[in-house]
């Protein structure tokens, strides 16, 4: 009995002291802490942000000093971001004269992609290409915070310090994650913006700020035409999440619903009528062939023969071993989450793709899907560990019961789940990025690659200039580039190096053969080193059968992938 009165005394008095209003000295401590905790918090969120931008922009200035970064793609957003800054149609001589476009061919009409002439004031501080590097490292950071916000609102009701673990995880994981170093690796592209963008989309829409939703879905819409189809996708989620939410709800359903139809109306036009307006060969792009010759076709024949859809997207197996990498190297995690849904679009563009490039992680691809699957990620691991904390009678019997190893086994497993994914992303940041960074081998360029460069500083400044892949970049500010590529264009200087193959041509005995016939008509060696020759043109050369003509002939020809590609995810 005294145990029992005891007992009965100490809950009365606990029960008391639960309900009693907190004391003055108690209040301003949990003030103090929650200081501390904010402050610990901005100082992290900065210190992850600092080190995404550190980590991208090294790895791109790593990719510049080696020579690995060529006129396609960084010099072409270069030559057609200065032109941007000087209030011009963005033009690249490089795209529109190795596909054959005519000579005043926008970009535009290429990927339509008018947010990037946001970045063209950096030319008027730093006119260099490297000033894209910065841009695209900086955009990546500015996806740090976002994230963390995402982890936030995820674990919202978990204790003070698991959201701050989940923050911190959720940041670090978006930070190192491979995606964004591989992308990073290959220079600049407008998946800078859309990684951010896309953040700020799914991010908004948590937090019920239609608004501004509205606002990023039609900035995402300018950042690349395809991406209209992943609003769409957006919308049908946000409007499905938001049936039961009272006035907020009924918002939330009409911006889904108008993003359901406008997200995949804005593609269309675009694709349609916007990118022939500016120059563009309707189906330049099309890599469909075996759904049909072009999209209606392509429509008809999947809705009378759906399977085979599943035919295409599965051969060769590299695809599937694509997808499981995509999802596997999260734990498979976003499949738990209606946020995936959102990389449909992007993944069946790759899978479902006649371009081999298409079906590796070597290229930006994978940036375009990050925010997505991050994101659906710390959705479920929120949600699981909710499902871990979960009370009740049920609950407490279970765990006082002999039997429930398998339960507390299960329950770890669903608890770790979620930072076992954030953990396995860090891990495999090393092979993707980390390691190569302290090496000086990945600094150094090939001897063929300092010889081009000694070779560039020989062209004067405005002279023309067609110039091998590589070196490219580093002449795009001096005066107007074109690419070597079989075709005599009339430059003042031709620059070629038979060191090592060099897009597009499939051989160096290729590109060596260009040199011996630029060399019989009208061209004389002014410098040969390390296997880099360069050119000067004395005369014009004759234009006959035996000289192909520069310029269109007929439709401008997309790029085609070499034999051979496409057999591994990590090797292409």
């Amino acid at each position: 009995m005294p145990t029992t009165h005891h007992t009965e005394s100490w809950e009365s008095g606990r029960r008391a002291e639960l309900t009693a209003p907190p004391s003055p000295s108690r209040t301003a401590f949990d003030r103090r802490t929650e200081g501390v905790s904010e402050y610990l918090s901005i100082r992290r969120t900065r210190l992850w942000t600092a080190l995404c931008f550190a980590i991208s922009l090294t790895l791109g200035l790593q990719q510049w000093s080696a020579g690995n970064l060529g006129g396609f793609d960084l010099g072409i957003f270069d030559q057609a971001i200065r032109n941007y800054s000087g209030f011009r149609l963005p033009a690249s001589e490089l795209k529109s004269t190795h596909h054959g476009f005519p000579p005043d061919f926008s970009i535009l009409g290429d990927h339509f992609s008018p947010v990037l002439a946001l970045l063209a004031p950096l030319y008027w501080i730093w006119d260099d290409p490297r000033v894209l590097l910065i841009a695209e490292a900086a955009l990546f950071a500015a996806g740090v915070p976002v994230v963390r916000r995402i982890a936030e609102s995820c674990f919202e009701s978990a204790p003070s310090p698991v959201v701050a673990r989940a923050a911190h995880l959720a940041g670090a994981a978006y930070a190192l994650g491979w995606p964004l170093m591989t992308a990073s690796r290959r220079g600049f592209h407008e998946v800078a913006f859309a990684v951010p963008l896309l953040l700020l989309l799914l991010e908004r829409g948590m937090r019920r700020r239609y608004g501004a939703v509205l606002v990023y879905a039609g900035l995402l819409c300018c950042t690349k035409e395809d991406l209209g189809l992943v609003v769409g996708v957006h919308g049908a989620v946000l409007a499905y999440r938001s049936r039961r939410g009272g006035v907020k709800g009924r918002a939330g359903i009409a911006t889904g619903a108008a993003l359901f139809v406008l997200g995949p109306a804005a593609s269309l036009v675009t694709i349609k009528w916007l990118l022939p307006m500016m120059g563009g060969t309707p189906g330049f792009y099309w890599s469909y062939g075996q759904l049909g010759p072009d999209f209606g076709a392509a429509l008809l024949r999947i809705v009378a023969e759906p399977w085979i859809l599943f035919g295409v997207a599965t051969a060769p197996t590299v695809k599937i071993t694509l997808v499981l990498w995509l999802f596997g190297t999260l734990l498979f995690l976003p499949l738990g989450s209606a946020t995936a849904w959102c990389a449909l679009p992007l993944v069946a563009e790759r899978i479902l793709s006649e371009t081999s490039n298409h079906w590796t992680v070597l290229y930006h691809y994978d940036a375009f899907l990050w925010p997505v699957l991050l994101t659906a990620a710390v959705e479920v691991s929120g949600r699981l560990y909710r499902r871990s904390r979960t009370s009740g009678p049920e609950m407490r019997e279970i765990r006082r019961s002999r039997r429930s190893r398998r339960s507390r086994s299960t329950s770890w497993a669903v608890r770790w789940w979620g930072p076992g994914a954030g953990f396995l992303t860090l891990v495999i940041a090393v092979p993707f990025g980390l390691f190569v960074l302290p090496h000086p081998t990945y600094w150094t360029p090939a001897p063929h690659t300092r010889a081009l460069r000694e070779a560039a500083r020989m062209i004067p400044a405005g002279a023309s200039a067609e110039v091998d892949n590589i070196i490219a970049p580093h002449l795009t500010a001096r005066g107007p580039v074109v690419l070597a590529d079989t075709v005599p264009r009339g430059a003042d200087y031709v620059l070629l190096q038979f060191g090592a193959v060099s897009f597009p041509f499939t051989s160096v005995a290729q590109e060596q053969a260009y040199a011996d016939f630029l060399l019989k008509h009208g061209y004389r060696r002014v410098w040969e080193h390390d296997r880099v020759l360069l050119l000067h043109r004395e005369a014009e050369f004759p234009i006959t059968p035996e000289v192909p003509t520069a310029g269109p002939e007929g439709n401008p020809v997309p790029e085609g992938t070499a034999p051979g590609t496409g057999m591994s995810i990590f090797r292409g």
